[in-house]
């Protein structure tokens, strides 16, 4: 296989590390999201709870050390508690707004290896067909069909290498950046809940 695939010429290695690094974006951002869903399960209506009924330091504890996106935003939140409304809501768009970036990283990244690769694959095949079209020069116009047949398929090769690492990394990309968007929606239901806490204080 590996032989197979030097045919495709210098280019072929370039696209390899393109799709190797996809795929430990992909895995990388998969598992901390399994982690977030694990960790964070049901801590706003934790925390909401103690909050209406006056337990401030209790709420404060439980989302400091709970070290997900949601209690980092409670946790910011719940130092200008006190505060008039506007600063609250101030402060949690921004905290929200880091950890949306944070749910983001690396994901700018696959998008540029889902664009290059293909290109990379176009290059490669240019320069395949360009190296062909040289040997026919060289041959004297006495074309060899099987030469150049030869000399074509190789040259596509990157083509196809890199549409095969193109098409699986932009639907990784668009499926993650699904499911940042939940995460967002759902980090903006958890500071609703907690507004609403703070307005029910027993």
């Amino acid at each position: 296989m590996i032989e197979f695939l030097a045919k495709g010429g210098v280019l072929v290695y370039p696209i390899i590390l393109c799709s190797v690094l996809a795929l430990a974006i992909f895995l990388e951002r998969m598992i901390c999201f399994a982690r977030l869903r694990i960790r964070g399960y049901g801590l706003v209506q934790k925390i909401a709870r103690h909050v209406k009924n006056g337990e401030d330091q209790q709420a404060y504890e439980l989302a400091s050390t709970s070290n997900t996106p949601m209690g980092r935003i409670l946790v910011n939140a719940m130092e200008v508690k006190d505060q008039d409304r506007e600063t609250l809501e101030t402060v949690i768009v921004h905290a929200t707004d880091e950890e949306v970036r944070d749910l983001s990283r690396y994901l700018q990244a696959l998008a540029t290896i889902g664009n290059i690769a293909p290109l990379l694959g176009l290059l490669g095949t240019v320069l395949g067909m360009i190296k062909a079209f040289m040997v026919i020069q060289q041959m004297g116009g006495k074309v060899n069909a099987a030469v150049l047949a030869g000399g074509i398929w190789e040259a596509m090769l990157t083509t196809a290498l890199g549409l095969a690492v193109a098409l699986p990394t932009i639907v990784a990309h668009s499926y993650l950046i699904a499911r940042v968007d939940k995460y967002e929606a759902q980090l903006q239901d958890g500071t609703v809940t907690f507004i609403k806490a703070l307005g029910r204080r027993s």
